[in-house]
């Protein structure tokens, strides 16, 4: 049966209606780009800079995402929160220009172009090669930046930065210069994390740890001198054979061995076996002698570690005598306390071996293969060479036990391999030649890290990190432009003027420019006795020098130090610490003044994401259905300090809450139809008592909501303004003056003064809003009353909003607790409605029983007639007596105890206010109306005193 049809209200001409071109559905996938392309037209960024110009500034240093692949989730939660930290610094009145920018070379692009073109110097030649790794680089910009514009990320995207700019890579040079010349840039043999994959070594921060499954062997090596051993031994006179018995999970390193390390102050026991006696750390006795299952053992005698240096020892399997050293690195939290020591294939036993003068031998090539002349195992790939050396161990007698072990091993973060360490000649930034990492450990405290966890994070990597390999055997990269002695193999003195010749080179060409470059165009004579080096710089390098060939060298972004570097966590052994090192090593201080943090994505059960889990979210489907305002809601409303839960349940969430602000914004701007704040607007101490509230109230709000943003909290103004919106607007003060919006007089003070404080209002939260829905802020910007600048950004926070004056008729407390009694008595209308004793709360009456001297009483009599206007009923009666049986009995946060007896009215309901009042029908000429509504359409209106 078709539903019966309401009769039209002859009174709506005169009731003041809502009006707004704001739709309720906001449609954002489809009308964002249309935003965006407008946008570009009028060259909004270009113009916000002229707009800013002359204000103090405030500099966030982009780090750059690697220009490979499209954007991931992570990639837009980076970028969504430097789009809100410099537009809420906007706002906050500084100059907050933001330059995006590029890594385009390494390895990953390289990896790409081989695929597509083949590898350089057999299906290509090198320059060709770098010629395609550029366009390459090119392509995967502009995707990227396409997405990051899409996600409503306002920046200077005509002119980013890429560090394959021919004026980027040639001051990249001149930053290497510069740290050459202060003595911090050294070449060395050292060993480096190396990938065979890639034929290159790795930086610390391209070297990801995963578990793994090695054979972790115990092996003897044979005591030379006995009687030495019974020396340093009081009493260990016994017979048979002595070993010192070392453990590793590493057996393909034991033809590099040089050395058996031991810690000076641990204690060492001598152990009588059947037919042998070993030597272990006593600590680590008991488990080794449950591995080795060859009895039980007996002490002979103990003796301090230190007591056993200079002890000569033999190789298990090669004709070489080994010393027995010391070493602080040595431990006993597993294996035997005896460490094999091999400085080509460690950084510990590098260390100790300079101490003790030990060569760096390091057998195996750039492919992971045993070079030739390699005893036993040349030509053999490492890994595959463990079972080998188990077996040549076990023929010498030399092999105790041999174990599966499962184990975190560093792995390639590209190929996922494992990596190997091998000693190579390489160029490094040495972390104690001058003080470098006592003075980057200095800087560090000088710098405010957000969250604090942060500094002792970075503290501990800087304190223990060893030196800085920047060298890399690749083609696409910024050369290193060094010469070397064809004999000596030592550096050209590189003067600044020959670096400089380099790098003027680069600017006009680029780093082909080096390539192609002939010695005796710079040497002169002396260039038939020196070599070009072809190395390229760790890509770590290029972006880690961006504070000096961009942030110092783009005027716009006016010098250094930036005042924020925000970036993913794992950028305190990356970018963050490549940026420090270098620029602590340039110039003596740290780039950056204060460093944020953020999270990883997760999805919302925790869990990693991965396509074979099928739990990706990707930023491109999320905008192109819900839109990007509701990813950049999202990313505001998560405490982004840990880990970032997403799904589409999540996102679903935040699209709920943001329908919650959007139509409190739209009816904020339906009740602002028809309203000029130049010839409307009410001054503030003219306003109604409860309009004069909800403007105080919003500054309470406002100034928690750009506290937050100072301190770059986001999602507790999240949480402050979707509360605002629904509790003291949507629950409250909006449901209140919608009888007095709709059904006074449209030029009555009193609902000027609603409409005064609604503009106010509207005001403030779009200039909250703007930094995080940044599309729907700017539509609410063109629809407020009034004249304005084109883009809410042109703005500042808004300074219309005042506090309550000490004298006002109603304080915030006042109106704190008529809303907690209010919220009381609904309770008490929806169990009266849900047992159908009621209909909408308009045909209830409500009786109020409070005590004389309960706090909320005074304002609740103050409001007289009005509180019925409050309260959303037709009647309301304030009583002392005790609550009857039948009531909804409560008790307020102040210990009143309180009661609500709801009554249906027995009045005639007015057609236009629909209240139920006894004075309805006694006008003759107005036979629907109440009294009020009479007066209203007649005039002159009724007059409200508070609410």
């Amino acid at each position: 049966m078709a539903k019966k049809q309401a009769p039209p209200n002859p009174y709506k001409d005169t009731l003041n209606l809502p009006q707004t071109a704001f739709p309720m559905r906001a449609n954002l996938a489809k009308r964002e780009p249309e935003w965006l392309e407008q946008w570009r037209a009028e060259d909004r960024y270009r113009r916000l800079r002229e707009h800013c110009a002359g204000r103090p500034r405030f500099v966030l240093a982009d780090g750059p995402p690697y220009a490979n692949g499209s954007i991931h989730v992570g990639h837009a939660v980076n970028k969504i929160l430097k789009d809100i930290i410099v537009k809420s610094r906007t706002l906050a009145g500084f100059d907050a220009p933001y330059v995006p920018g590029w890594d385009c070379h390494g390895l990953p692009i390289e990896l790409q172009v081989e695929h597509n073109i083949g590898k350089p110097g057999h299906e290509v030649d090198a320059a060709s090669f770098r010629e395609a790794c550029r366009a390459y680089a090119a392509e995967q910009v502009a995707g990227q930046s396409a997405d990051f514009q899409r996600l409503g990320v306002l920046g200077d995207w005509e002119n980013p930065y890429l560090t394959m700019d021919y004026q980027v890579e040639a001051d990249t040079v001149r930053a290497l210069a510069r740290i050459y010349e202060r003595g911090h840039v050294q070449m060395g043999e050292k060993p480096v994390h190396w990938c065979v994959d890639c034929g290159s070594a790795l930086a610390e921060a391209e070297v990801e740890y995963e578990d793994k499954i090695s054979q972790a062997i115990d092996v003897r090596f044979r005591v030379v001198d006995d009687v030495d051993l019974v020396r340093r031994f009081s009493g260990a006179d016994a017979d048979g054979p002595v070993s010192v018995v070392i453990w590793t999970t590493t057996p393909w390193t034991l033809p590099a061995n040089q050395a058996v390390a031991v810690h000076p102050e641990l204690d060492y026991a001598l152990v009588e076996l059947e037919h042998e006696r070993l030597l272990l750390a006593e600590g680590l006795l008991e488990d080794c002698l449950a591995r080795y299952d060859l009895g039980e053992g007996r002490v002979l005698a103990r003796v301090k570690g230190a007591a056993l240096e200079g002890l000569v020892l033999q190789h298990p399997f090669l004709e070489r005598e080994v010393p027995l050293i010391l070493g602080d690195h040595v431990t006993t939290e597993a294996g035997t306390g005896c460490v094999h020591t091999a400085p080509g294939h460690g950084q510990d036993d590098y260390a100790v071996g300079l101490q003790y003068n030990l060569p760096v031998d390091n057998p195996v090539g750039p492919d992971g293969v045993f070079v030739e002349g390699t005893p036993y195992f040349a030509g053999q790939n490492v890994h595959q060479a463990n079972g080998h050396v188990i077996d040549v161990l076990h023929e010498k007698a030399a092999l105790i036990v041999a174990r599966k072990l499962h184990h975190s091993y560093p792995h390639c973060w590209r190929h996922k391999t494992p990596i190997i360490f091998r000693a190579t000649p390489q160029w490094f930034i040495s972390m104690d030649r001058e003080e470098l990492r006592a003075d980057a450990l200095r800087a560090i405290g000088e710098t405010r890290w957000m969250p604090d966890w942060g500094q002792a994070r970075i503290h501990g990597m800087v304190a223990n990190r060893p030196d800085w390999c920047i060298s890399r055997q690749r083609h696409w990269g910024v050369p290193i432009p060094f010469f070397l002695h064809r004999k000596t193999g030592r550096v050209h003195p590189m003067t600044p003027e020959l670096t400089e010749q380099v790098a003027r080179r680069i600017e006009e060409e680029g780093i082909e420019a080096w390539f192609r470059l002939e010695p005796e165009e710079l040497l002169g004579e002396e260039a038939a006795e020196y070599v070009k080096l072809t190395d390229t710089l760790d890509v770590w390098f290029d972006s880690g020098v961006l504070h000096s060939t961009v942030v110092e060298k783009r005027p716009e972004l006016g010098g250094l130090p930036a005042d924020l570097f925000l970036e993913g966590s794992d950028q305190h052994r990356g970018w963050f610490q490549s940026s420090l090192l270098t620029s602590v090593a340039m110039r003596g201080e740290a780039p950056y003044r204060g460093v944020l943090t953020h999270g990883f994505t997760v999805d919302e059960n925790g869990e990693k994401m991965s396509k074979s889990r099928g739990n990706v979210v990707a930023p491109q489907e999320v905008v192109s259905t819900l839109g990007a305002d509701i990813l950049r809601l999202w990313v505001a409303a998560t405490d982004f300090s840990g880990e970032m839960a997403i799904s589409d349940n999540i996102l679903d969430r935040t699209a709920d809450a943001y329908r919650r602000i959007r139509n409190t914004m739209r009816f904020l701007l339906g009740n602002l139809s028809g309203f000029d704040p130049q010839e409307h607007a009410v001054p503030l101490d003219e306003l109604l008592p409860l309009d004069r509230w909800i403007v105080a109230r919003a500054l309470q709000v406002q100034e928690q909501v750009t506290r937050s943003y100072d301190e770059f909290l986001f999602h507790p103004i999240y949480q402050r303004v979707h509360n605002f919106c629904s509790v003291e607007l949507g629950s409250f003060y909006l449901d209140v003056i919608k009888d007095r919006q709709y059904t006074t007089p449209a030029d009555s003070h009193a609902r000027r003064s609603a409409q005064t404080a609604l503009y106010h209002v509207a005001e403030a939260l779009t200039r909250w809003i703007a930094p995080i829905l940044t599309f729907t802020a700017e539509e609410i910007w063109e629809l407020l009353p009034g004249e304005r600048a084109d883009s809410v950004l042109f703005a500042t926070w808004y300074e219309g909003l005042a506090p309550l004056p000490e004298d006002a008729t109603f304080s915030s407390a006042d109106w704190d607790r008529i809303l907690e009694m209010r919220t009381h008595a609904a309770r008490a209308l929806e169990t009266a409605r849900n047992e159908q004793r009621i209909g909408a709360s308009l045909t209830a009456e409500i009786d109020l029983h409070v005590p004389a001297d309960a706090p909320v009483r005074a304002p609740l009599e103050r409001l007289g007639d009005e509180v019925r206007f409050v309260f959303i009923t037709s009647e309301v009666r304030l009583s002392t007596e005790p609550a009857p049986a039948d009531a909804h009995v409560a008790t307020l946060e102040d210990g009143t105890a309180i009661g609500v007896v709801v009554h249906r009215s027995e009045h005639a309901k007015c057609v236009r206010c629909w209240h139920l009042r006894p004075d309805v029908g006694e006008n003759p000429a107005h036979p629907e109306l109440c009294g009020r509504c009479v007066t209203n359409v007649e005039g002159p209106g009724e007059t409200r005193r508070f609410a």
